[in-house]
Order: C-alpha cells, then sequence, then structure tokens
C-alpha cells in the first residue's frame, strides 16, 4: 500500500493549529483566513482517513491520531529547514568541501598564510589538503581529485586550466658547508659548472626543472645531474651530505639543516612563478572564495 504523501503546507498549518488550539489564532499565525486553514486540515485528514482534531463549540482538540501524527510532522518541518538552509551555504560557498594540492615547498610560503585567513572568513568549510608536486597536481585536477592547486611554474599548454600568480620567489645556491663557495655571500652560476648537481626529476615539476636548467644554461653550462629528489628537503639532505649542488626557490632556506649553506647567486634577477591553479568551467562558489581570498590578501614576495 502506498504511503500518501502530505503536503508541507499542510502539515504546517497542522502544527500551527496544534500548538494553537484555535482556528482562529492558528490562521493569524499563517495569514490566512479561517477557512482555507480549515480546508487544508481536512485535506490533511482525508490523506491520514482519520480526524486529526476534535471540534466542539469552543473548543479544539488533538484526537489520538493527532498527536501521534504531530512529532513526525515537526521533525519533518525541521529537517525541511535544516535542509533549506544547508543548501543555502553550500550554494553560497559558507560549507562544504575543498580539496587543494600544494607543493611541499609552499609550505615554507605561502600556504599557511592562505589557509589561516580562508578559514577565518569559512570556518564551517573542511579543508582537505594534499601534498603534491606540480605534474600530478596538473593530473588532479583534469581527473577532478582536487578543487584548486599551489604550484610552482606552471604550464602554458593547459586551455581548460587557470592560473594566478601568487608569488615570485628567487633562486640560491644550495651548497655542502665544507664547499669551497660557502665561505662566499653570493655565487655566481658558472662557478657551479663542474660540481654534480641533486635536481628533482623532470617528470614532477617539468617547468621548475627547465627554468634551472635554462639558467645554467645561459651561464654557459649543463648541469651533470648525480642524484634526483622529489621533495626540497630530500635535495636539501642529499647536498648536505655531499653528493652535489643545486639551486632552490629561496623559501627553501627555511630547511634548516647545519651542513648545508644557502647562497645568493648572480645574476639575481631569475625567479620562479609561484601560482594557484582551477578548473575554469569549476562553478564551485568555495573555488571563487579561494581565488577572492588571493587577491585580496596576496602573499608577499620572498
Amino acid at each position: 500500500m502506498e504511503r500518501p504523501e502530505l503536503p508541507l503546507r499542510q502539515l504546517h498549518a497542522f502544527v500551527v493549529l496544534a500548538e494553537e488550539l484555535h482556528f482562529g489564532r492558528a490562521a493569524a499565525r499563517l495569514g490566512i483566513a479561517q477557512p482555507p486553514l480549515s480546508q487544508q486540515i481536512r485535506r490533511l485528514e482525508d490523506k491520514v482517513g482519520h480526524a486529526l482534531f476534535s471540534r466542539e463549540p469552543g473548543r479544539v482538540a488533538l484526537t489520538p491520531a493527532g498527536r501521534e501524527l504531530l512529532p513526525a510532522a515537526r521533525r519533518a518541518l525541521a529537517d525541511l529547514a535544516d535542509g533549506l538552509a544547508a543548501a543555502r551555504a553550500v550554494g553560497g560557498g559558507r560549507t562544504g568541501r575543498l580539496r587543494i594540492g600544494f607543493a611541499a615547498s609552499l609550505a615554507l610560503t605561502v600556504l599557511p598564510g592562505l589557509l589561516r585567513t580562508f578559514r577565518q572568513r569559512f570556518p564551517d568549510v573542511r579543508l582537505d589538503i594534499h601534498e603534491m608536486t606540480t605534474a600530478p597536481q596538473i593530473a588532479a585536477l583534469h581527473d577532478k581529485a582536487i578543487d584548486v592547486g599551489l604550484l610552482r611554474e606552471p604550464p602554458d599548454d593547459e586551455p581548460e586550466l587557470g592560473f594566478r600568480t601568487v608569488l615570485r620567489e628567487p633562486f640560491v645556491a644550495v651548497l655542502p658547508a665544507g664547499h669551497p663557495l660557502a665561505a662566499r655571500r653570493t655565487v655566481r652560476l658558472e662557478q657551479l659548472a663542474d660540481s654534480p648537481f641533486v635536481l628533482l626529476p623532470r617528470a614532477v615539476g617539468p617547468g621548475l626543472h627547465d627554468q634551472i636548467t635554462g639558467l645554467c644554461a645561459a651561464a654557459g653550462f649543463t648541469p651533470r645531474t648525480a642524484q634526483h629528489a622529489v621533495e626540497w628537503q630530500t635535495v636539501c639532505a642529499l647536498v648536505e651530505t655531499g653528493l652535489g649542488v643545486s639551486l632552490a626557490p629561496a623559501s627553501i632556506r627555511r630547511i634548516r639543516l647545519k651542513g648545508v649553506a644557502f647562497r645568493g647567486i648572480e645574476p639575481g634577477t631569475a625567479r620562479t612563478r609561484v601560482a594557484v591553479a582551477w578548473r575554469k568551467d569549476d562553478p564551485s562558489p568555495l573555488v571563487a572564495h579561494l581565488l577572492e581570498t588571493v587577491s585580496q590578501d596576496p602573499p608577499g614576495s620572498c
């Protein structure tokens, strides 16, 4: 047997009348006349199949069927109100889940301040943070596994993605503490030509890898790669062991290793670009809010 559908307007009228037990006062609360209220109650009683109110001169009372229906009617109306409020919050970008990919080195620069500001503005939004390098972030954006990426040297051939620069960092030379050039305040790139290099694999960050090798080429040499490492923390650790030298974004200086020296490079005009990335066709208001946060509170350059 099919359950009868109970229109919410009739349930609302029923609950108000159950609270007032007076047709005149209930109609006034609902903003309608008494005849339409009586009609709504009659229709609801027809669907239930039993009287919900006993009507006597000067007295209205709930019947046993009415007393049974009242808690369920209140729950239904409360659930609807909660659902509408939740839908409005999600639709307005005040709640929901935002999945963010980030390059590990950005935990040393833009990430903490950006997340802190966003959480202050939207405290009910759940943030899922995923550490990944640039190439995996691009793939994850296309696969809709993340909503926003924070990455270095975004590619030029991604028409479906949008990129907004949030920071431009200079480079530093990463040297073993015992390296002869560690005694200098700055290093000319050509002075590193004979040293082996510890570099990120091109597959995980093509733009940054090509920028570093391009700087070396402009200085007249091709870096001789002794070791690859995916994360800058590992790069610095391998440099500390004496396996080679490296070039890195200046924020890497915040990785404190006693056996590693960070030195400015000459010429010091080169910068690595940090950008926020998103799908251009993503209608999510949460993504729009994050981009607004970046625009309103842009991170300072290093």
